[in-house]
């Protein structure tokens, strides 16, 4: 494979890491009280040296090729009412490729879209089941660089189901989540997307200190666009992957240092895909919760 090509295939592992970090770090299931904010800082980094093809057939990339990120987001929410929140998210990423043709590595760093959000929660079953429905603005970040994101503005709409109980005795909790975005382009460059996740998690310890969930999610976009494949350019947008998908598992472990501050560890990997990197990941992320009422 050419040059450029292993460098076009470098670029969808950037748009499914971006979409993997995105879908996990936060759950849009429980209320937040009013007068709360939570802050929370991350960081994640991707590794792929495979990738799903065309076909979703796993296989190494041309000529030994290695991607790393490394990619840190900040996530804010505030308890407006009972019924409403409001979040903003703004993530930035330094993203590497190098193959044993190239003689220098590939980098692509920089601030991606903001996304700014609004939540309603439609309603509860006994206070332990929670239904909601979020809106979400998708905000350009950087001007004339195509390296970054579609530089479109878009919406997302995700609705969501969480609820608690028990399980072994232990405290369980649970959250199923459905978004679809789309990217308000011309039509013949119209993306697409479907964003979906399930949660189940225990705590493990009486004091509600330790805490252990596993998720199932995936990513699928699709776009009027069918020739980009076939159009692989150097300097192409990382994000404008328009026909790709992928599954993912992920286990997170979470530790409570105070009745506002925890910490969470997660690990997950890609175990089918179309037109993907197929790698691990690991993250981190500290919640942090000021009551201002």
């Amino acid at each position: 494979m050419t040059p450029n090509k292993s460098l076009f295939k470098y670029l969808i592992a950037v748009v499914m890491l971006i979409a993997a970090v995105r879908q996990n770090s936060y759950a849009d299931g429980f209320p937040v009280r009013p007068g709360r904010f939570i802050l929370s800082p991350s960081v994640s980094y991707f590794f792929a040296s495979k990738q799903f093809d065309s076909t979703s057939h796993r296989r190494p990339f041309d000529d030994n090729g290695r991607f790393h990120s490394l990619s840190y987001s900040l996530y804010g929410e505030y308890g407006i009412s009972r019924k409403f929140t409001l979040s903003a998210l703004v993530p930035y990423s330094m993203n590497y490729f190098k193959n044993d043709l190239s003689p220098t590595a590939t980098t692509i760093n920089g601030f991606q879209d903001v996304e700014i959000g609004l939540k309603y929660y439609l309603a509860n079953i006994n206070y332990k089941y929670y239904f909601s429905l979020k809106a979400t603005g998708i905000i350009p970040t950087y001007r004339n660089n195509a390296n970054l994101g579609y530089g479109q503005y878009g919406g997302e709409l995700k609705l969501a189901f969480a609820g608690s109980g028990h399980l072994f005795g232990k405290q369980s909790f649970f959250v199923l989540e459905n978004a679809v975005r789309d990217y308000f382009g011309m039509s013949e460059d119209a993306v697409f997307q479907d964003r979906y996740g399930a949660t189940y998690g225990l705590t493990l310890d009486r004091k509600f200190k330790e805490q252990l969930s596993l998720s199932f999610s995936g990513f699928y976009t699709t776009s009027t666009n069918t020739l980009f494949n076939n159009t692989p350019i150097i300097s192409a947008n990382p994000n404008t992957g328009r026909n790709f998908a992928f599954n993912q598992v992920s286990l997170s472990y979470g530790h409570a240092f105070a009745k506002n501050l925890s910490l969470f560890l997660t690990g997950g990997t890609f175990i089918t895909g179309r037109n993907t990197g197929a790698g691990t990941s690991v993250s981190a992320s500290l919640n942090y919760r000021i009551d201002t009422r």
